[in-house]
Parts: C-alpha cells; structure tokens; sequence
C-alpha cells in the first residue's frame, strides 16, 4: 500500500490525474452494479482460478489509476514495479440491447432508480443473465498487461477487474459507457409503453430529497413558496409617443437661402446715326435765323 501511495504522488507532482482505486473493508463491492460485475466474473470457470489472485492487490490499493471509457479500461498497477494495464470490452450488440430493451419494458420509472438498482427481480435477473444479459462474457473480454508474467489472467489485471467493480459502486452509468450502450434507452422504452394514466411513479418508489443528494452529490434547497401576485390598479394606457421623424422635422431650423440684390432695369440704348459724309447738319427751322438773314437785316437797317 505505501508503494501504491509513494507511486501516486509521483504521477501527481508530474501532473498526471489519476483515478486510484480504494477499497474501504473487506467488502470490494457493496452495490448491486459493482457486486453484479464481481458475481459474473467469478462465475466463468476461465476466470474463478485466476481472479482471487487480483483481490489482495485491489484491496492494498495497488490500482492506482483507473479510467473507464466506450469498450475499454485503461489502468495502472504497482506490483514490483509500475504497470499499464489495458481491458477490452466488446460492444453489446444492437440485438441483446433491443431484447434487453424490450424485457424490461415498463419496470423501470426513472434513470435514477436505474442507476440505484431499484427494480423487480425479474429485471435483475434479466440485466443479469448469462451470455445475453449486460454484462460480457469471457470471449467478450480481451486484456493486455506490460508485466513480465506469462499468464494469459496475471494478478494485475485480476485486480484491474475487481477495481471495476469498485468504480461501479461510485459511478453504475459507467457499466453502460463500458458497453456502448445508453441507459436513458431503458427509461425511455419503459415510459413509451406505459399508458399515459400509468407514466407516473408507483407510490413508495418516489425519491425523497435525502435520496436525490445522496445519489447527485448535491444539497436540496426547499422550494419556498411565493406570495400570491396583487392585482394592480387600472391605469390608463400610456399616450402613444410622438413620431420620431415628426419630432425632428419639427424641431430642424430651416435653411435660409442667400438674398440677392435686385437688378435695376437698364435704358435700352438707341445707336447714334451714322455721321454723313462732308455735310453740315441742317439749321434749325423753328425760330433760328440763319446768319445770311442776319446779315440782310442788318443791310437795310442802314
């Protein structure tokens, strides 16, 4: 256990996030997922010889990371050194899913009762059955390990296998990422052949709130009721608002265009007559004396 835990802090002081594996008592699984996946492996005579070599190395601690995805797990193990594990897991096929699917039609009223476990027997013994159940068999079952020991199960991927179960205990949705497959699907199946009048929880299967944070992690916050609404006293209806455009037309100066002075009329000029060539302009015959009738006059005065 001291190595596991000196190996742990190695990782993370490197920044590696591992996911140890811990066992609290002798007890490896105490939920009905986790103790279901520990009862079907030990039920396959290819595995019972070979697993309770792996219980000791789980129950120390020696897991050190454990990290579940679609069709794998990928661990590490401290034995006399540091091992990477790997354990495939085939897919369920869509055909077992749809008859499981199917079985258990109208037995299950919500995810989380799902998750938790809490359904018939007949439902149990069907996610549990043998070969067509959820959990894989053997031949669906393909482990690796960078141990030195030949043997086709060694006690590292024995206890990669209990730590399933374990990890089960603390997160079950993981058994149905494990084999690619939704658990909504069952809810969903359930609730679509129920008659509407039956969609409702039986009474006694309803979760309290204790059982909601027990199973999300998180603190149930009463509802508090609200005060009834108090009508409002009749108003009239707001004047509509003036026109935007109105408002600016109104208020824009006008534009004062520039005065031009008022041209004054201009005589119409008359061309002087041309200057006759070498004549002397006439006299005057209105009152004006030529100077020969002058001199006449002044001739006979004498």
């Amino acid at each position: 256990r001291s190595k596991a835990e000196r190996a742990a802090k190695r990782a993370a002081k490197k920044g590696q996030a591992f996911s140890p594996v811990r066992i609290a008592g002798q007890a490896i699984a105490k939920t009905f997922w986790g103790k279901a996946w520990c009862s079907n492996m030990e039920r396959y005579s290819d595995f019972s010889n070979r697993l309770p070599r792996g219980r000791t190395y789980v129950r120390n601690g020696s897991v050190i990371d454990l990290q579940v995805a679609e069709c794998e797990v990928r661990a590490q193990v401290v034995g006399s050194s540091l091992y990477k594990t790997t354990v495939k897991v085939s897919a369920l096929s869509r055909a077992h899913w749809k008859d499981i699917s199917a079985d258990c039609a109208g037995s299950i009223d919500s995810l989380v009762e799902l998750l938790q476990g809490r359904f018939s027997k007949g439902v149990m013994e069907r996610i549990c059955r043998a070969e067509t159940g959820l959990f894989p068999s053997p031949k669906e079952i393909h482990f690796e390990c960078s141990c030195p020991d030949w043997a086709s199960m060694c006690k590292h991927v024995a206890a990669v296998l209990y730590g399933i179960g374990a990890r089960l205990d603390e997160a079950p949705e993981l058994l149905f990422t494990l084999r690619k497959v939704k658990a909504q699907d069952l809810v969903a199946r359930a609730s679509a052949d129920l008659p509407f009048a039956k969609q409702a929880p039986a009474a006694g299967r309803v979760l309290e709130d204790a059982a909601l944070a027990e199973v999300f992690g998180i603190e149930m916050v009463q509802a508090v009721p609200l005060p009834e609404p108090v009508a409002a006293p009749a108003t009239r209806a707001p004047a509509k608002p003036p026109d935007a455009k109105r408002v600016a037309a109104k208020r824009a100066p006008r534009k004062r265009g520039k005065r031009t002075p008022a041209r004054r009329p201009t005589a119409k000029r008359v061309p002087a007559k041309a200057a006759t060539s070498g004549k002397k302009p006439a006299a005057r015959k209105h009152g004006v004396k030529t100077q020969q009738g002058r001199n006449a006059a002044s001739k006979q005065r004498r």
